[in-house]
């Protein structure tokens, strides 16, 4: 992956837009203040831009040639910013509003898999009225409860129990109108990052938890990343093509990440996409770019290149 860009100056001003009003908030501050250190290290002239409702005329005020988008969740990768953005003709990172749509809705995102042929767990949009005898009936113990809407394992379970499923409906329904059971993958968890058309190398994680929750990914320091993964180098042909056809599927562009379960059998099944992940010290996508031989500078670098790479209409 050779620079489009060579000169600073060729971004003009740019606003790292972060913070916003999702549950990961906090997580996107830290990823933009590591994103907006990096891009001034290497003399773009960026700013920080702490999302509120104003930042249409934050934007216009600040008379900001693009944006790097390093909003998390919510308002982030929803779609808003981006229909907000591509409105005001001012080109930014990463998917257009259509792929940051169809990526952040789990049910879409699901729904598109299965139509390509893509392999992916079995699921059920549920309610609070559900008839949990039924969901077990079909999808079996243990199973996930998904807020469909959510990043960072937020709101989600892993229920052992008719009496924990009504229960973990119940709290996914606090985050989200809308939620899925999906059948439970025992097995590895994989993820492979995305780099304008090119997949990074496959990460392997470990967590003592009973899944890579929000406490696994950006508190504990029991959870392993293992990248080079287990994987033998066709397998990670096949889940880096996989992760690919999944990003392509979901019409995102630039980068993003797509994670992965294999179950016990050596079957991988398709979890999510995140289109605008993290860049903390935790995070996957500076990791695998650091295996790659890309650092957090040259990371950030390419990315920003993507607000110039990437025409905004879908």
């Amino acid at each position: 992956m050779t620079n489009s860009i060579t000169s600073p100056a060729d971004f003009g001003r740019v606003a790292v837009l972060m913070g916003g009003f999702s549950a990961e908030r906090e997580i996107s501050l830290i990823s933009g203040q590591a994103v907006l250190s990096a891009l001034t290290k290497q003399g773009v002239d960026a700013h920080r831009i702490d999302v509120d409702f104003n930042v249409s005329e934050q934007i216009r005020i600040g008379g900001f040639d693009r944006a790097f988008v390093i909003l998390h969740g919510r308002g982030g990768e929803d779609g808003e910013i981006q229909g907000l953005l591509q409105s005001m003709d001012i080109p930014f990172t990463g998917s257009s509003m259509l792929g940051a749509v169809l990526s952040m809705n789990k049910r879409i995102s699901k729904d598109i898999w299965v139509q390509q042929g893509l392999p992916t767990a079995e699921f059920e949009v549920v309610t609070v009225d559900s008839n949990v005898d039924l969901l077990i009936e079909k999808l079996g113990l243990p199973l996930f409860i998904k807020p469909v809407n959510e990043g960072s394992s937020i709101g989600m379970s892993k229920v052992h129990s008719a009496d924990q499923l009504i229960h973990a409906i119940e709290q996914a329904c606090e985050f989200d109108d809308e939620v899925i059971a999906e059948r439970w993958i025992k097995g590895e968890e994989y993820t492979v990052a995305i780099l304008r058309q090119t997949a990074l190398p496959v990460i392997q994680l470990k967590t003592p938890n009973d899944f890579y929750d929000y406490h696994a990914k950006y508190q504990a320091n029991t959870t392993q990343y293992l990248c080079p993964s287990d994987l033998t180098e066709n397998e990670q042909k096949y889940c880096q093509q996989l992760a690919i056809e999944a990003f392509n599927g979901l019409r995102m562009k630039g980068w993003g990440r797509v994670d992965f379960m294999r179950d016990q059998q050596g079957q991988f099944y398709l979890l999510e996409a995140n289109s605008i992940p993290g860049m903390t010290d935790h995070s996957l996508v500076p990791m695998a770019a650091q295996q790659a031989g890309i650092n957090f500078e040259q990371l950030v670098w390419q990315i920003m290149e993507t607000s110039v790479e990437v025409t905004q209409n879908g």
